[in-house]
């Protein structure tokens, strides 16, 4: 997925771009130091995408200093994740497209999709959407095209089974759900694509507030399901997205 070199040397090699300036380009600070933070900028040149802002805990001045610094360094598009409503009121920025549900901000608009396929995003309840539209967005704003499937977990299984095109459609299933968390296995056991699950920490006492779920996905018996953290969409979009546009 690290595209940005790869153009780079592309450009070059067309002539579009010089040597020089491009030296230029790979030579700049990989790094900006702001006393509170030190902003990766050759984290797009290393990985494919620019750094992102993990938005809890920090102060809105804080936020607006990263931001600054990623947009003078070239950066168009900035997704902050974890973003309490509180703060991006204290923000005042208009250009900061706000999700509350999922607390997710984007600056600079969602791209035109540009993977290899869709990534399905599937929640097993209404109560875990937060959850799944944390990964949609996020999938989408990484330049993906998805599907959303909610409330679709195994209470009611024929819910899930009337959406079997999309599920052998998808080249990255994202499957989120607390309680017991059998939704993954469940899609693990029809779909033919990598299958990433995210528990929540949605359900009563005894599911420990995801731990329950986390034990189940990780012990699941359906080959191709892999496990991220709890309530952790950001995680499982952004490696989804390295799949989807993974072309060798």
């Amino acid at each position: 997925m690290n595209t940005e070199i790869r153009r780079l040397l592309e450009d070059v090699k067309e002539g579009s771009v010089s040597v020089e300036d491009a030296l230029l380009q790979l030579k700049k600070q990989p790094f900006e130091d702001l006393g509170y933070a030190r902003v990766d900028l050759h984290r797009r040149l290393r990985q494919g995408v620019a750094e992102v802002i993990y938005g809890a805990g920090k102060t809105a001045e804080q936020i607006r200093g990263i931001v600054a610094s990623m947009e003078k360094n070239g950066q168009k598009r900035i997704l902050i994740t974890r973003l309490p409503e509180e703060r991006y009121a204290e923000l005042d920025d208009a250009r900061i497209a706000y999700h509350k549900d999922a607390r997710f901000g984007l600056l600079g608009g969602m791209p035109e999709p540009d993977g290899l396929g869709s990534i399905v995003v599937a929640c097993g309840g209404t109560s875990d959407i937060p959850v799944a539209e944390e990964a949609a967005l996020t999938a989408e704003a990484l330049g993906n095209e998805v599907v959303r499937l909610y409330d679709v977990g195994v209470a009611g299984l024929h819910r899930l089974l009337s959406h079997m095109d999309e599920i052998m459609s998808a080249s990255v299933i994202i499957a989120i759900a607390g309680m017991e968390g059998a939704l993954a296995s469940v899609i693990g056991g029809l779909a033919d694509c990598p299958v990433i699950a995210v528990p929540t920490s949605v359900g009563y006492g005894a599911s420990f507030h995801g731990v329950s779920a986390l034990l189940s996905m990780l012990n699941s018996c359906a080959s191709g399901v892999t496990v991220v953290n709890i309530d952790n969409g950001f995680g499982a979009a952004y490696t989804a997205s390295m799949i989807n546009h993974k072309t060798r």
